[in-house]
């Protein structure tokens, strides 16, 4: 722990302290050794210590930096050595000899490192983006809705997993897309590019919601055959989704569930949480099990049955996905969100779904086992 610590305290300051400040240390070290040693008794040496100047220059600096420190390293002994008058003695000529490799050693090193750090950046600038064009983030405004949104992979150093969320504006209408692909984190996100295409190339259409959930099953359906692997089974790969429609002149939104958690509906003056239970979910995306006598290609509708529930002026809706639902503590108990959801739900929507994020972390002590996303939602009129 000590030595992480060290070590994290050296890379920061690396990246934030001016350059002629950080061979400010290693010099100081470089001149003070010598002159020490000019007045300290014949059997007290401190000349190896030079080796820690070009260390910890190795640490804090590039490979220019290291090499100067190390030359004046060197200089610096053989200064020591000719004070003492013992530059040709065999001590001298081997602690001279194992500074000059190590000089070489750790210039080399830090000119590996910093081209190692070159080509990271540059992979980590191309997967945000790449990952920035799968999920992109949702507009602050959208119509008379306001949105806010949270995500938080289960992958380290990625921005994306197994949970999406997107948004579309027809006339008079926002449409919104809350879904969780089985798996999580990074092998997921093929699944997810499918189930986010799907509905960006539908959802503009002024199609019916049961259309378009519909148009948006027969291409994941297509989509996760097309892609399985030639041992993996289909029923092993399904998207729980949550599709609406928020019209902008009525007080409602018109809801299909796709075996999703069902959303939370938040009215800020009774500080209460409604779940909007559909009556008849369908089943997830992907699994093509539809009920017994309903032919899907003629008639969505018998399929995808939209249930509607009231959402009006200061009204927010907290959407979200399993891993938020499900997010355990130490003791194994799920995390209560319609319980702290209603103490807060009179926030503003970016607030609130900061708030929530930050309390399910802290409710799991930090971790993460499933992918997690959240979106706010608050109508800002009152509909005509």
């Amino acid at each position: 722990m000590i030595t992480t610590s060290v070590v994290d305290a050296l890379r920061t300051w690396r990246r934030h302290a001016p350059g002629p400040l950080r061979l400010a240390g290693p010099l100081l070290l470089v001149v003070a050794i010598p002159v020490a040693d000019w007045f300290l008794p014949p059997d007290i040496h401190l000349a190896h210590l030079l080796v820690v100047a070009v260390a910890v220059t190795a640490v804090g600096g590039g490979p220019r930096a290291t090499a100067l420190i190390g030359a004046l390293a060197v200089v610096a002994l053989v200064c020591a050595g000719l004070e003492r008058r013992t530059l040709g003695t065999e001590s001298v000529l081997v602690q001279l000899a194992a500074l000059l490799a190590v000089c070489v050693f750790l210039v080399l090193f830090t000119r590996m490192r910093d081209r190692r750090e070159r080509e990271l950046v540059r992979a980590r600038s191309v997967s945000d983006a790449a990952q920035r064009v799968v999920l992109r983030p949702l507009p602050q405004q959208a119509g008379p809705v306001s949105l806010a949104s949270h995500y938080r992979s289960a992958e380290a150093d990625t921005t994306i997993g197994g949970d999406l969320y997107a948004a579309a504006r027809i006339p008079g209408c926002t449409r919104l897309l809350i879904g969780d692909v089985r798996g999580k984190g990074l092998p997921s996100i093929s699944d997810t590019a499918i189930v986010l295409g799907a509905f960006r190339a539908a959802a503009h259409r002024r199609i019916p919601l049961p259309e378009l959930v519909a148009y948006i099953e027969d291409a994941v359906r297509w989509g996760l055959a097309e892609f399985s692997e030639p041992n993996e089974e289909a029923a092993e790969r399904f998207v729980t989704a949550a599709v609406m429609d928020i019209p902008d002149d009525e007080p409602v939104v018109h809801l299909i569930s796709c075996g999703h958690p069902p959303p939370l509906l938040l009215r800020g003056r009774t500080r209460s949480a409604l779940t909007l239970a559909v009556p008849e979910p369908s089943p997830p995306l992907g699994l093509g099990v539809w009920p017994a006598g309903v032919d899907c290609a003629e008639s969505a509708g018998g399929c995808y049955a939209p249930a509607t529930f009231p959402f009006d002026y200061g009204h927010r809706l907290v959407l979200y996905t399993d891993g938020v639902s499900e997010a355990r503590n130490a003791d194994g108990d799920f995390y209560p969100l319609a319980e702290r959801a209603a103490a807060w739900a009179d926030q503003a929507p970016g607030p609130l779904v900061e708030q929530l994020a930050t309390d399910v972390r802290a409710y799991t002590g930090g971790g993460l086992d499933d992918d997690l996303a959240m979106i706010v939602l608050q109508r800002d009129r009152t509909p005509r």
